[in-house]
């Protein structure tokens, strides 16, 4: 399997995780993604949430904060977690992951942000 379909399974893996996609907000384009009842268009999820990291980057340039300040931007619904997490190695190429997950089966966001920067240095795109 390759990475990216290595670091898509182990995403999918994290309790509570519906689905979870590996986007270039540049090109806005889906990389890879999989899907376990999130009912998500991963197409969609590519292009609205690049603009989301996009308008982010550019509001924070504007504050005075670096691109690499950006740990993730986490949107929180009635019944799920929506967690966007730029690579940091790969942020110049413009590349996130996108991860969705039951709220009510979500593990603590430190443990989702420590098992997703435990795949991040798999992924060499």
């Amino acid at each position: 399997m390759d990475t990216v379909g290595t670091v898509l399974e182990q995403a999918l893996a994290i309790d509570g995780a519906t689905g979870v996609a590996i986007v270039d907000f540049q090109q806005r384009r889906v990389l890879g993604c999989l899907d376990r009842g999130s009912g998500l268009d991963m197409d969609k999820v590519a292009y609205g949430d690049s603009d989301v990291m996009r308008a982010k980057l550019y509001t924070l340039e504007l504050l005075g904060y670096t691109p690499d300040s950006v740990e993730d931007i986490l949107i929180t619904l009635d019944r799920e977690l929506h967690m966007i997490r730029p690579l940091p190695r790969l942020r110049e190429g413009g590349v996130f992951i996108y991860l969705v997950l039951d709220r009510a089966q979500a593990p603590s966001l430190d443990e989702i942000r420590r098992q997703l920067r435990s795949m991040e240095p798999l992924l060499a795109l």
